[in-house]
């Protein structure tokens, strides 16, 4: 599979813009709150640290069979950034997905949406395996996987369910 970029998405109320360095001021301030960090660890990134990850980010993968791509969540009708979704895209037509969207906007299904906008389009990119890490106790983001069509596995990583979305590879 060719390295994929990130290209820019839209959905109902949502557009997935690829990601940049100058988005991070916006974005720290999204993704302040302690608590989105309650199930994955770690704390917020001040704006400066975010803006040195979303320069590697940008810069992409050291694995020239590795495609990131990264998009930051614009509410359209109130013309703010409201999160992000993630895709590691691998040369094998699998990719693991995340998504986080901060915490003055949950509640709305803006998770969700992106979530799906994101599994179509790398549906429409060959992607045939898709995979998220959910922890079990995180009812919220279970419902994202299953919204964007993926199914809770037995797999197990670091503590968090494996959900996954397979469709076959064209005959």
């Amino acid at each position: 599979m060719p390295l994929i970029c990130a290209e820019p998405v839209s959905t109902d109320r949502l557009d997935l813009l690829p990601l940049r360095v100058e988005y991070a001021a916006e974005m720290a301030v999204v993704l302040s709150d302690p608590a989105l960090h309650r199930f994955i660890g770690g704390a917020p990134y001040s704006a400066d640290d975010l803006r040195a990850r979303y320069e590697r980010l940008v810069a992409g993968s050291p694995d020239p069979g590795v495609s990131w791509c990264n998009w930051v969540l614009s509410l359209r009708a109130e013309s703010c950034l409201v999160g992000t979704v993630q895709a590691t895209v691998t040369a094998d037509g699998g990719a693991e997905i995340a998504w986080v969207v901060g915490t003055a906007w949950q509640g709305r299904g803006f998770a969700s949406e992106a979530a799906r906008g994101l599994v179509d389009w790398l549906g429409r990119r060959s992607v045939r395996t898709v995979v998220a890490h959910v922890h079990p106790d995180h009812l919220a983001s279970a419902a994202v996987a299953a919204a964007a069509g993926l199914a809770a596995t037995e797999e197990e990583q670091d503590g968090e369910t494996r959900w996954r979305r397979s469709e076959r590879p064209p005959a």
